[in-house]
Formats: structure tokens, C-alpha cells, sequence
């Protein structure tokens, strides 16, 4: 076939990067070379328009043992153990056909994880869906979270925790992003690197068929139009039967009886046997030879072309050591899973393709990795709405301050996850000992007396008001949610999810989100060790809100000083940490009740709030808090109101809630000012709390005591726990039901 810039154009690739390929080359690709060169070149693998931004990020630390670069992060946890993390995108895959879209992110973040030697012990997940009133929302919600719980439950690996949000920006585009951690012995991780001139580089796990094709090039990184439904064949199709077997199988062959065979391990992912070869060749500065006749197949005609952009799941690259082949195959076999010799590593610096004799595939690797276009696209900020700026005087306030909470606790955005989350096996495996439904879902480490807690978080309605402060904020939140678990926040992963680059005012929500992760990354001292970034989320010219999803990790040198978010017993006092402000630009209330998104968003202080999780660790390290809990979508109102409903195990508490304050109502109640958390403690404890606030010097304030059935703010609130509980917890379920009218 005859190649031209018109064939380049069609594989997603741009006239000027066509004629950089022949410039490289000196002379046209092949049509396998041209494959190769698009998914490598695609925003999805190369990061061309945000490796220059990226590169500010703070990503060492004491703790890091591998930062980006890798498949994924590794942070230090003493006791010879680490804790290996990522979070992924599979965003278009799961708008196109949402059970193995979701299903098969799931599958390859899992493979990110268990490549680096880890053990897989907990997923989570981060699901931006349109509005409930969007005909199509109620599908796309069931068929995700089917596929989520349909693969993590078989695999064996617990899902712990996450986030849902709806809003009509994601209406055309949702996203699903997929987080996992796994646990490795420290000085056993397993990199991806092609090393060894003449040892042999083999395939194991599932046959490669012709599902997922281009999914990286053509469907990751492109936006959506009136033809996306035709994109079903590029999504890949998952077996998590055979990926439990094949996690099994690595997990074996880097243990301690078999690792001396082991030199390098990829997990076949995105642009699938291309990417994996050639990401492996590059770290190594070596190179690879394939004989593509040799790849196991499930399909019968499949051309070189097929067979190297495939994204078939479950699959593996290895490189062992030259005389371990037989011992791999046999390994493998046990697993009943192929494994193949289909190349040799080099030091020729060149990916080279062989099929049936005859080369197909002759390039070097550098252009393809390090050389890959890296582009410094213009960036503008948008210009200002006209009435965007929230002017509280002009802002009726509630007659019926119960109503207002009841409509916040049953507000899609507010209301329990239960639905969701009763999905998903959030046992297996034995380590789960803080699920979803509190701040941070947390785990035990085997063998120690250790947890790590974990969370996702990102309000995107801040950040698209402002993507600075509303990064800022995401992950100011995010360490709040693990300090109030109890854990102290040790690293951060990222899935910065965006609209198209090529747009100015997308470039500079990017930029602004890239320089508020920094910032806020620097002041909590959470090194960024791996993330992801998905652009081209919109379709038809319509972009997604920024969505800089935050993944942070902590660590509890004690899993029994866990703390939870709901009140415990009757007579507990009721505190809060940190200082109302009159603020309500970006709140839930503000969207929901009046139907506004506007600034300004509320102040927030670093310093402040890294004082306010000192506070907290230390009383929950000595065993004061009874309970905590972020104050944050919804405000303090909805915060309390979760303290008492949020108990899975037990009944609903009540609480008598006293206030003082000089602010307007709605704004005390329901705005969402940061660096506030509510905790209850035994009376007799409220003197060392306040000796700790004293010295951190955070603002504390009693304001009630738990008692009761009922919910009760002053003279504002008086509502019943029971119902409050009942239409919080079937919110969900009834908007979705209604919605298909089931």
C-alpha cells in the first residue's frame, strides 16, 4: 500500500508531523510504520502538548522510589514495604460502550500495578456523568458501574472507594477514571526496560484479536462528533477470569524462586504490543527485533498492521534472561496462559518487524519516544462572563432552611453512593477495614500493624470557575479526607482530564490546573509519582469542565487509630475546626437551590490548612476523635447532617447544633468555605483538643453535642434522623429508576 500525507492525516496525524516521520526516515513509512508512528505520536502516548508542563511538578521525596516514568509510582512505607499506585483514564472507551469501556480501564490499571511486582489490594474509581435528566445519564451510570464491579469482583481486588458526580458539561463526554494500589516488598520492584543484547522477548497471557485497534490514536485522542456511536469495534473487550490468572502467573515469575529470569515486564496497554516494545526499548536505550509470525492470534487474517496496534486485554511483554525461555513457557503453562518467543532484544536502536520473511517495520526508537513531537501550544484566558461574579445582596435567602437541607441531602451530587458502591465487592481479599461511605477508604497492610488510606477528589464546577484555586482546592481536600481517616498524606497521582489542546482557553485551564497541583503538592509535601492526562474530552466543539482528578495516598502507622466520619454516642461534643466565612461562589447550594454557577470561589490558605491536618493527625494519633469529617460540597449543614445519617452499621444519631455567628444564614449553613473539619470527642478530651488547636493555632469551636433522633441547627433545622437517612440513602436509586422509568 502506498503511503501519503493524505493516509497520515487519516491515522489522526497532523501534515507537518507526516513530513517530520519522512525527514526522520528519508523516505515514506510503510502502512505498519505509519500505524506505529500515529498511536506513538498520539496525545494519549506521547503527551506532546503537556510533557512541558509536567515536567514543574514536584516528584521526589524521601519516601518516592520510582516517580513517573514508570508504569506507575512506588512510595516507601517502612517495614520493608511499598505501596505502588496509578490512576488511568478510559474515558471515550467507556461513552461508546460503558460496561467494557469501564470494565477494561478497570483491567489496565490493574496491569500497571501487578507489573511492577505489587500486589493489587484496592481499586477506586472517579465518574463524571452528564445530567440526571439526560436521557442517555441513567445507561451510561448502570453500564459503568456494571463494569466496574463486574471486573473488579471477579479479579479478586476490593473497590474501596471513589467518587460520582452529574453535571451537564459531561453530557456528550463522560469520564471514567480507574485508580489502584498495590503492595510490593521494597527492594522487589520490577521496572520496564528492554536490557540484555540477545535475550529473548516474549508474549504472554491472552491471543491478540482485533479489538481496540487504534483505540489510543483514533478514539483517545480525538474529540467526539455525530459519528462516535461507530467507534464500538475500537473499544477492547476484557476477561477478568484470564487476568486473575494472569496477575497470578507475573506475580509467580517475580517471586523470589523465579525472578533471576526475569529482566523487564510491560503490561500490553494503550497502542497495546507497539507501545510496550518500543516504551521498553527506549528506557533502555536498546532495541528490539519481533517476528510478528510468531504472536499468538484469536482471529484468523489478521495483517502486521492489526497485529501490533492491537489492544487486545490481558496481555504481557517480557524480557527474560537467554536460556530462561522454557522455564517462562512451563510457568506459564501452569496458568494455562501462551507464552511466546517472538523477539530478541538488540543494540541496534531500531524496532524491527519481521512477517513471513519479509520486514515490515524498520524505525528507529528514538524518534518514537524522547523525539516525539512536544508541543508549546498558545494559551489564553478566557474572557469573563458578564454577571459572573456572585453578588450575595442580590441572592434571596431559603424561608425554609429543612427544606433547603433535605433538597441538598437528595441533590445527585449529595446524596448517598450506596447504590453504587453495594456493587462492588469492597471485602475480597481481607484488608478493607474503612469502605466507601466514609472521607478515605483504608486498608491494612499484611504483616504489620500498618494502613493506608486513599481518596479521589476534584470539585470540578471550582475548577472551571477557576482551574488555580480549583486544583488548589482538590487537593487540599484530598489531604483533609485522609487526615480525618487518620492517615498522613504521603503522595498524589493525577488524572488531569481536559478538553481539546489545540484551544487556547483549554491550554490555560491546563496550565493554571498543572500550576495549582505544583503549589499545593509543594505545601503538603505529596510528591506527584504517576497520573495521567486525557485530552480531547468534548465533542462537537463542546469541552468537559476541567477535571483534575487527585488521587492521594496516606499512611497510618497504626490501622487502629482509624477514624471515621459518622458520630458515635450519645453526649459526645460536637467541634469545629477552622472558621466560617460568608462565602457561597461554586457551592452546591448555589447550583441547586438558585440554579447559578459563580464566583468568587471561597479563600483558601495553604498554611492554614497544613496547621488544621496537623491538628487533627495529633488528636486522632492520641485517640481523641470519636469521629471527623471534611467540611465540604454541600457546607457545614450537609457535613453534619452526614455525620449523622452516614452509618451503615448502626442507626442514625441525632445532634443539637448551636451556631454563632454574625453571617447570613444560608451562607453559615451551605457555603463551602475551606479548612473546616467537624469533629465529636468525649467531653473529657475537649481540653487537650483545644490544647492542640492552641498550638497549631486553628480556630476551635464547640457547637453541639450528639443526642437524640433528631437533627436540630439552632432555631433553622429541625428535621428527623430517620428520614433524613431514608431519602438520603434511596436518592440515587429513585432518580435512575425514574429516569427509565422503571
Amino acid at each position: 500500500m502506498s503511503v501519503t500525507v493524505e493516509t497520515g492525516l487519516r491515522h489522526g496525524l497532523t501534515a507537518d508531523e507526516y513530513a517530520r516521520i519522512e525527514a526522520a526516515l528519508g523516505r515514506a513509512p510503510t502502512i505498519e510504520e505509519l500505524g506505529v508512528f500515529s498511536v506513538m505520536w498520539s496525545e494519549h502516548c506521547s503527551y506532546k502538548s503537556s510533557r512541558v508542563h509536567l515536567r514543574g511538578l514536584p516528584t521526589t521525596g524521601p519516601r518516592v522510589l520510582q516517580g513517573p516514568g514508570e508504569n506507575a509510582g512506588a512510595l516507601d512505607v517502612g517495614d520493608g514495604l511499598a505501596v505502588v499506585f496509578k490512576i488511568e483514564s478510559h474515558n471515550h472507551p467507556s461513552f461508546v460502550e460503558p460496561f467494557q469501556g469501564a470494565a477494561t480501564g478497570v483491567g489496565g490499571i490493574l496491569r500497571d500495578i501487578f507489573t511492577m511486582g505489587a500486589r493489587p489490594i484496592a481499586n477506586l474509581n472517579s465518574l463524571r456523568f452528564g445530567s440526571v435528566a439526560h436521557p442517555r445519564t441513567p445507561y451510561l451510570v448502570r453500564g459503568v458501574v456494571a463494569g466496574i464491579g463486574g471486573y473488579g469482583n471477579c479479579i479478586g481486588v476490593a473497590t474501596v472507594g471513589g467518587e460520582v458526580s452529574f453535571d451537564p458539561g459531561y453530557d456528550h463526554n463522560i469520564l471514567v477514571n480507574a485508580f489502584t494500589l498495590g503492595v510490593v516488598q521494597s527492594d522487589r520492584i520490577f521496572r520496564a526496560r528492554a536490557e540484555g543484547v540477545g535475550n529473548p522477548v516474549m508474549y504472554v497471557g491472552s491471543k491478540t484479536g482485533r479489538d481496540g485497534i487504534h483505540g489510543a490514536s483514533l478514539l483517545a485522542s480525538a474529540e467526539f462528533d455525530a459519528d462516535s456511536e461507530s467507534k464500538r469495534p475500537t473499544v477492547q473487550v476484557g476477561d477478568p477470569f484470564t487476568e486473575k490468572l494472569l496477575l497470578e502467573a507475573c506475580l509467580e515469575l517475580m517471586s523470589p524462586a523465579y525472578s533471576a529470569h526475569l529482566v523487564g515486564i510491560q503490561d500490553m496497554g494503550a497502542a497495546g504490543l507497539t507501545s510496550s516494545s518500543v516504551e521498553m526499548a527506549g528506557r533502555a536505550g536498546s532495541g528490539i527485533d519481533l517476528d510478528l509470525a510468531r504472536v499468538p492470534l484469536r482471529e484468523e487474517g489478521m495483517t502486521p498492521y492489526d497485529i501490533l496496534l492491537s489492544e487486545s486485554q490481558e496481555r504481557m511483554l517480557l524480557v527474560v534472561r537467554a536460556g530462561s525461555e522454557d522455564v517462562v513457557r512451563a510457568l506459564f503453562a501452569k496458568w494455562d496462559l501462551d507464552a511466546a518467543v517472538i523477539g530478541t532484544v538488540t543494540d541496534s536502536g531500531h524496532l524491527r518487524c519481521t512477517w513471513e520473511g519479509r520486514q515490515v517495520v524498520d524505525l528507529p526508537i528514538a524518534p518514537l519516544t524522547d523525539g516525539a513531537p512536544l508541543y508549546h501550544r498558545p494559551a489564553v484566558e478566557p474572557a469573563p462572563e458578564e454577571g459572573a461574579r456572585l453578588l450575595l445582596r442580590d441572592l434571596a435567602e431559603p424561608r425554609d432552611y429543612g427544606h433547603v437541607l433535605m433538597q441538598l441531602l437528595e441533590s445527585p451530587n449529595l446524596c448517598s453512593r450506596e447504590w453504587v458502591y453495594r456493587q462492588y465487592d469492597t471485602y475480597v481479599g481481607g484488608n478493607s477495614v474503612v469502605r466507601p461511605g466514609s472521607d478515605a477508604a483504608v486498608v491494612r497492610l499484611d504483616g504489620t500493624q500498618k494502613g493506608v488510606a486513599m481518596t479521589l477528589d476534584c470539585n470540578s464546577r471550582l475548577c472551571l470557575l477557576d482551574p488555580y484555586v480549583g486544583t488548589v482546592s482538590a487537593v487540599a481536600e484530598a489531604a483533609r479526607n485522609l487526615a480525618v481517616s487518620g492517615a498522613e498524606p504521603i503522595g498524589v497521582t493525577n488524572c488531569l482530564n481536559f478538553g481539546s489542546p489545540e484551544k487556547p482557553e483549554v491550554m490555560w485551564q491546563f496550565q493554571q490546573a498543572i500550576a495549582g497541583l505544583r503549589d499545593a503538592c509543594l505545601a503538603f509535601g505529596t510528591p506527584v509519582v504517576s497520573g495521567n492526562v486525557s485530552f480531547y474530552n468534548e465533542t462537537e466543539g463542546r469541552s468537559i469542565p476541567p477535571t483534575p482528578v487527585i488521587g492521594m495516598v496516606g499512611l497510618l502507622d497504626d490501622v487502629s487509630q482509624r477514624v471515621t466520619q459518622w458520630f458515635k454516642g450519645e453526649g459526645d461534643a460536637i467541634v469545629l475546626l477552622g472558621r466560617n466565612r460568608e462565602e457561597l461562589g461554586g457551592s452546591e447550594y448555589l447550583a441547586v437551590i438558585h440554579h447559578q454557577v459563580r464566583g468568587p470561589l471561597p479563600w483558601i490558605d495553604l498554611d492554614i490548612e497544613r496547621r488544621l491536618i496537623r491538628t487533627v493527625l495529633a488528636a486522632a494519633r492520641e485517640g481523641l476523635l470519636r469521629s471527623a469529617h471534611d467540611v465540604a460540597e454541600g457546607g457545614l449543614a450537609v457535613a453534619l447532617a452526614e455525620c449523622c445519617i452516614s452509618n451503615e452499621t448502626g442507626p442514625p444519631v441525632g445532634a443539637r447544633i448551636e451556631l454563632e455567628s454574625g453571617l447570613r444564614p444560608d451562607a453559615l449553613l451551605f457555603g463551602e468555605s475551606h479548612g473546616r473539619i467537624v469533629v465529636s470527642v468525649r467531653r473529657r478530651h475537649l481540653t487537650r483538643l483545644r490544647e492542640l488547636a492552641h498550638r497549631d493555632e486553628v480556630v476551635m469551636t464547640s457547637i453541639g453535642e450528639v443526642r437524640g433522633q433528631r437533627f436540630e441547627i439552632g432555631d433553622l433545622v429541625d428535621l428527623p434522623v430517620l428520614a433524613m437517612r431514608e431519602r438520603w440513602r434511596s436518592a440515587l436509586e429513585r432518580t435512575l429508576a425514574g429516569r427509565l422509568g422503571e
